[in-house]
């Protein structure tokens, strides 16, 4: 979980384009972050079990 200081620092703009941080919208973590739904894999997975992420189901082969 990320502090309020680290989620703060990362919603400034940086000075430089590179330095630019994303983070989950729920949980504030920075590492194994998915552009395309803006989670966590952690996060998403949780909202995919739940069935809360429309058009992704788990797969089973």
């Amino acid at each position: 979980m990320a502090t309020e200081a680290h989620i703060a620092k990362s919603k400034r703009t940086p000075k430089y384009s590179t330095r630019i941080v994303r983070r989950c919208w729920r949980c504030g973590k920075n590492r194994s972050y998915l552009g395309h739904f803006h989670l966590c894999r952690i996060c998403f997975r949780e909202l995919a079990d739940k069935g809360e992420i429309p058009g992704v189901t788990k797969s089973s082969w």
